[in-house]
């Protein structure tokens, strides 16, 4: 049986966790400082989530083990690390340094029940913690929230009657005090996030609050109503900021950058002045041998580096002008853009390597989300990466469509802090084919082996203007060159060379599907004339360049 401890204080994380998951958009909405880019509600859950997971382990542990043989210092100091390793963003990172400052107040005080002194010393040491992580400290944003809220409970327990607990004290008392502290700690805290525009001319000028000071009184309602042993206490919802593009020095660097260093004697002041050549908004926090880095810089592999010889891992980058643009596209454009709306609550997503607008849309509606990879569909490492990040869930199936873009997507599955299945797709029809099967209540393995059937399945082809003249002499620079399943099977005029293939195809098939290119010679009326009534033919628009039909055959 778990320690019943550990339970009540992982039922406390669980509800502010489940508060903050219920307003993560809301929150994602009013994300414009430093940079808006619509992430800060997503970055403070898989915060929270990964302590709940954390919390989880140790409540194994402690089937084994009881929790004075674990021990508070253990427990806490997992705990926080585990936040450091799950944080992403500026705003996940601070989260764990608040989640760190109070955990170490914890261990400085063994034996000490959780009651309204140590919450006030713990909210405290927070707020030191994460003001001390942060090279330039903004006002108005999350940082001045904790702190207003450590010292307006500094300031009741001066007129508090009870303040401490007994060593016999009963769990029902414990959540009475912590409750009438916290209560009053939220009371700050929703003031302070109401003041946050006076301080900060850029929600102002946006019309928002801070999303971090924001999502961190939604965490602490939560855990509140879980001590009252009600729903979340109601706070009042903030409308979406207005869409600007605030001049942010930010907004000069694409990538968000975040990875954990770990290694020993590790000096995190040492690193900062380097990563500041390389970008901005620098934080480097953790301890001697564990560090989170984060920094927005156009070179990720540099940032690494500076750490070298030192072991890189949890790395997760995001680009950060996409996420503008999403965030702008969900703000004032049609909620059908928007794949995280789509997929929330999703196990896995999928991720497809895509070129031309009409391919962009049949994948997005099929619940995938594309990366841009040009017409020569090569999408650099560090591209694959922050495409990865954007998709709304931890575990992610890769669609490269290119042989090209094989070698890229492996190393990048490798990379990603998240599961990554790389799915042998190696055109756009067959990705297009294989993401019919995407399931998003099954994780990435399964899917994967689902695609892979999909594939197993159907025979390509595709018909395109020569590039070059053939050294055999078959055909000249312009001319039809038809392929099934990667091999040159007839040349010629258009007509001829798809009609060609298209025999070949459903020979065997009940269903093809043509997607028309750029440019594309014939009407769509001739090619649908080119098969008989035994044979399905589905022709949409792909808007590739480079090929006038791309086909696949089931």
């Amino acid at each position: 049986m778990s320690d019943p401890a550990i339970l009540r204080f992982r039922a406390l994380v669980e509800a502010g966790l489940a508060a903050l998951e219920d307003r993560r958009q809301e929150v994602n909405d009013l994300n414009v400082f430093p940079v808006a880019d619509g992430d800060t509600g997503d970055n403070m859950v898989l915060t929270m989530r990964a302590v709940l997971e954390e919390l989880d382990r140790v409540a194994e542990d402690s089937e084994q083990r009881t929790l004075d043989e674990i021990g508070r210092e253990e427990i806490v100091s997992s705990v926080a690390r585990a936040a450091l390793l799950g944080a992403r963003g500026n705003s996940g990172v601070i989260l764990s340094q608040l989640i760190r400052g109070a955990a170490e107040e914890l261990i400085s005080r063994p034996g000490e029940l959780i009651d309204p002194v140590l919450i006030g010393a713990a909210l405290a040491r927070a707020a030191d913690q994460a003001y001390g992580s942060v090279r330039n400290p903004a006002e108005g944003t999350i940082l001045t929230v904790v702190r207003e809220m450590a010292t307006r409970v500094a300031s009741e327990l001066a007129r508090m009657p009870e303040t401490r607990l007994a060593a016999d004290a009963g769990a029902a008392k414990q959540d009475e005090l912590a409750a009438h502290v916290m209560e009053r700690a939220l009371e700050a805290g929703q003031q302070s996030v109401a003041r946050g525009p006076d301080l900060l001319p850029v929600l102002r000028a946006a019309g928002v609050v801070d999303a971090g000071g924001y999502g961190l009184t939604v965490v602490l309602a939560g855990m509140v109503g879980a001590l009252r042993g009600t729903d979340t206490v109601m706070l009042e919802h903030q409308a979406p900021a207005r869409v600007t593009h605030p001049e942010h020095a930010s907004t000069t660097f694409r990538y968000c950058t975040n990875f954990a260093v770990t290694g020993s004697d590790l000096d995190q002041r040492a690193y900062i002045v380097e990563l500041e050549r390389l970008g901005d908004s620098v934080l480097v926090v953790g301890d001697r041998t564990t560090l989170k880095v984060h920094v927005h810089t156009d070179a990720p592999e540099d940032a690494m580096a500076v750490f070298a010889p030192h072991e890189i891992s949890h790395i997760d980058i995001a680009d950060m002008s996409e996420q503008v643009r999403d965030r702008d596209q969900r703000l004032t454009g049609p909620a059908s853009v928007h794949i995280a709306e789509a997929a929330a609550g999703a196990i896995c997503g999928a991720l497809a390597v895509v070129t031309g607008d009409g391919l962009r849309e049949l994948f997005l509606g099929l619940g995938v989300s594309v990366l841009d990879g040009g017409q020569t569909l090569n999408p650099s490492t560090n591209d694959l990466l922050a495409a990865i990040h954007s998709v709304p869930a931890e575990d992610v199936v890769l669609l490269p469509n290119s042989s090209n873009v094989f070698m890229a997507a492996e190393r990048a599955a490798e990379l990603s802090d998240k599961h990554v299945v790389v799915v042998p797709s190696r055109s756009l029809q067959a990705g297009l084919a294989a993401a019919v099967a995407l399931d998003q209540k099954h994780g990435a393995d399964a899917n994967a082996a689902a695609m892979g059937e999909a594939l197993a399945a159907i025979r390509t082809g595709a018909v395109a203007p020569a590039a070059r003249d053939d050294a055999g002499g078959r055909f000249r620079v312009g001319d039809a060159i038809g392929f099934v399943d990667d091999q040159l099977v007839v040349w010629g005029d258009p007509e001829t060379t798809l009609r060609e293939v298209l025999t070949i195809l459903t020979e065997t098939a009940e269903l093809v599907t043509c997607l028309r290119g750029w440019e594309a010679p014939l009407a769509d009326e001739a090619v649908l004339a080119m098969v008989d009534g035994t044979v399905e033919l589905e022709l949409s628009v792909g808007g590739q360049p480079s090929y006038w039909w791309l086909l696949a055959a089931e």
